[in-house]
């Protein structure tokens, strides 16, 4: 098309495409572009404005490294990711929340009961729950990557006082589907704010601040694999999280304990805790992978 306008530079750019294009890139590429091209006409973008935005993904690109990703930040912060999680999660088992951009992978494996503190002091919290279908039948062999940030509220990643994998397991559900361990009470904190991203934040006269939570993916053989997180339902950020990632169904209770209850069994810590600690009970739902064909 020798004279593209624009009214037409979306149809040319469509027409462009080969007829071998995979039809799923076709969809997304067509879509993409008509709301985008739209996007520049509803708001009259105009260069200065265009030009900052190519500057915020240089920059996004420039500060991003294995251990910060600043991309997925941006994505975070403007509600993307979480818009993938809620179109792409069930009606029936456990909400999908961020994955966020500190996961490391390859988590050490753990025994059930053991405890993540190392050396950290804190609020001791004891986690159990089940991994089960939506028929809350027990799913056996089910592996849970958990993680969260140290009292500091600095992900391992973030901070080089950390060893590699502080705070980071990796448990594999037996027959009855159960988990447990034990760590210290994670905190609420701030969302890196000295990069593009937190220029973002300042320019709308948004505040940094995730809700405290831990982090769990959920992978069994047949199952959806789950990323989600969980909440306690006192923090004061649960309304306004800056990624979006609170959902109803992820907001628990931290039940406080009396001295002289811990499990005298089960536990890397039991025999060793004589004073008070808090207990969350939170099972996890999979639903079944699509049957194939």
């Amino acid at each position: 098309m020798r004279d593209v306008t624009k009214d037409t530079i979306t149809e040319a750019f469509l027409g462009y495409f080969g007829d071998d294009t995979d039809p799923r890139l076709r969809e997304v590429m067509g879509s993409f572009s008509k709301h985008l091209h739209a996007f520049v006409k509803e708001t009259n973008l105009t260069h200065k404005e265009w030009r900052k935005g190519l500057e915020i993904l240089q920059r996004a690109g420039e500060i991003t490294t294995p251990e910060r990703d600043e991309f997925v930040l941006l994505s975070d912060v403007l509600g993307l990711s979480s818009l993938v999680d809620m179109v792409n999660s069930s009606e029936k088992g456990t909400s999908s929340s961020v994955l966020g951009p500190f996961h490391i992978s390859n988590a050490p494996k753990m025994e059930m009961g053991s405890d993540l503190r190392g050396k950290y002091e804190g609020e001791l919290i004891l986690v159990e729950g089940r991994v089960t279908d939506v028929d809350d039948n027990p799913i056996a062999g089910a592996t849970l990557d958990v993680w969260q940030t140290a009292p500091n509220g600095l992900y391992s990643s973030q901070d080089p006082e950390q060893d590699t994998y502080s705070f980071h397991a990796l448990f594999t559900t037996g027959d009855d589907g159960s988990y447990r361990f034990t760590t210290v009470r994670p905190v609420c904190y701030t969302v890196p704010s000295d990069g593009p991203v937190g220029d973002i934040l300042n320019a709308t006269g948004r505040h940094p601040w995730r809700p405290s939570h831990l982090h769990y993916i959920i992978k069994a053989e047949g199952f959806k694999s789950l990323v989600t997180e969980v909440f306690p339902e006192d923090d004061p950020y649960l309304d306004q999280d800056t990624v979006f990632g609170v959902r109803s169904d992820l907001v628990m209770r931290y039940e406080p304990q009396a001295a002289g209850t811990f499990p005298a069994k089960g536990f890397d810590l039991s025999g060793k805790v004589d004073g008070t600690y808090s207990r969350v009970d939170f099972d996890l739902i999979l639903t079944r992978e699509p049957a194939a064909g």
